[in-house]
């Protein structure tokens, strides 16, 4: 019952939180837009208009994960939340100067935003108030079968507040005693193998234990499984990538739109680029690498030229340490940061080289060094290669190769269009959060594979 409780109290602040927001823009339209539209709705047409805000904020909050008290930090939630109001007052605009048959005037837009913004802030700070003074933080275990890392995770994350971790163990020790469990709320399970795991799990879930698990590279695969009855039993038939043709239609349709639209928007930027790098050294403006994309076909990949012209003049392949790269010169380090230095790869995408989102492409010499230590890695090269993709979105620029794996593969499992679509919204939440490009160790290039072989 305190579970219900719990779940009730967050889906009604979730709900309050949309409410309030549906609020200001009703209050908005109603006042000022309304009264301009070239044919005045009545009731019925206004109300669908807000219905319409408040279907578009609910979604894009959900893809920027906007209502997750319980797991991100104040200001991450006001990140998320701030960019959701701004891509949905951004398309209501557009709307009302649809609407108006003109550019319609944007202070009475830009004065609802940053209401929006202020209501929303303090809502999200008196809600953090609330809920962690309400909720104690969880009792917690972490099991693990070769090494934990969950604790450190907690603490760089500040997740205090939600989990008290009062052990860790390893799966061969709790498998003597699955007792040991009895007294905490949450199990983290950190790639156990599956035979010690299946029977914490049912432990687990017999007492009424919250589980969260790191998956293996077999779980992934799984999460593909389509369930079938057979010799009347039940079976799951599981196959290797293989969307519907309609699918591949619709993101090949989406990919050419969505390329030329960007190519003609950001022409500017491109040229603008272009110069800057011509100037600062006077060396080439566009730097070709051959990647892998689906079934390891090779391509050449195009981007605006970052680093020195013998960056790799020995010819070996290193990944970039990031900011300590030495390598990178100064339009360079602007242009990763800010993320121009991809945009020649929309022309990859008109080409058909690349897809706007998959997993992304790496080089075939990268690849061959992960796949010593990883055989697995070549399962993401069942997809065509994307500009961003959910390991993008999800994980960071030195996220352990295993793990960006395991993103792909999840990826991979279940195409639709309406993950692509979402992939695409929370790409944008992460283009201003520096840590989704932090460098790797110097000289790494090895996998770090979290799973025996």
């Amino acid at each position: 019952m305190n579970k219900f409780r719990h779940d009730l109290m967050l889906m009604i602040a979730e709900i309050v939180n949309i409410a309030l927001m549906t609020a200001i823009f009703g209050a908005c339209w109603i006042k000022y837009y309304a009264l301009r539209v070239v044919d005045p709705f009545q009731f019925h047409g206004n109300c669908f208009v807000i219905a319409v805000f408040c279907v578009l904020f609910f979604l894009l909050a959900n893809a920027y994960d906007a209502f997750e008290i319980k797991v991100h930090g104040t200001a991450e939630m006001i990140y998320s939340q701030a960019l959701s109001l701004l891509v949905t007052d951004g398309i209501m605009y557009c709307l009302f100067c649809l609407l108006v048959r003109r550019f319609a005037d944007p202070r009475p837009m830009l004065v609802m935003f940053v209401v929006h913004f202020l209501v929303a802030a303090l809502w999200i700070i008196a809600e953090g108030k609330c809920y962690f003074a309400t909720h104690a933080p969880k009792r917690s275990a972490v099991v693990y079968s070769d090494h934990g890392i969950v604790n450190q995770l907690i603490e760089q994350y500040k997740l205090q507040k939600e989990f008290s971790i009062q052990f860790e163990t390893d799966a061969a020790t709790c498998m003597k005693d699955l007792s040991v469990l009895d007294d905490v709320e949450v199990v983290f399970l950190n790639d156990v193998r599956s035979i010690d795991r299946n029977e914490i799990l049912k432990y687990c879930v017999e007492r009424d234990i919250e589980v969260y698990m790191t998956p293996r590279i077999g779980d992934t695969i799984m999460r593909s499984a389509r369930s079938i009855h057979m010799f009347h039993l039940p079976m799951l038939l599981v196959e290797r990538y293989r969307p519907s043709p309609l699918y591949l239609f619709a993101k090949r349709c989406f990919d050419i739109f969505a390329s030329l639209v960007a190519i003609t928007v950001f022409s500017p930027v491109l040229l603008v680029t272009a110069i800057a790098i011509k100037l600062n050294d006077g060396g080439p403006v566009f730097y070709t690498q051959e990647r892998l994309t689906k079934n390891a076909k090779r391509f050449r990949i195009y981007k605006f030229r970052s680093m020195r012209v013998d960056a790799e003049k020995d010819g070996v392949a290193r990944l970039s340490t990031g900011d300590q790269d030495d390598r990178i010169t100064s339009v360079g380090r602007f242009i990763r940061k800010v993320r121009i230095d991809e945009l020649p790869q929309l022309f990859n995408i008109l080409k058909g080289d690349l897809s706007v989102v998959g997993p992304r492409p790496e080089r075939p010499e990268i690849a061959a060094q992960y796949e010593e230590d990883m055989p697995e890695f070549r399962l993401r090269l069942q997809a065509k290669a994307g500009l961003t993709g959910y390991a993008q979105v999800y994980g960071k620029y030195n996220t352990r190769p295993y793990d960006k794996l395991k993103m792909d593969l999840i990826y991979i499992s279940h195409p639709s269009v309406v993950e692509d679509l979402r992939i695409c919204f929370a790409t944008v939440k992460i283009l201003f959060m520096p840590e989704s490009t932090e460098g790797v160790s110097e000289g790494q290039t090895t996998a770090m594979s979290g799973e025996n072989h």
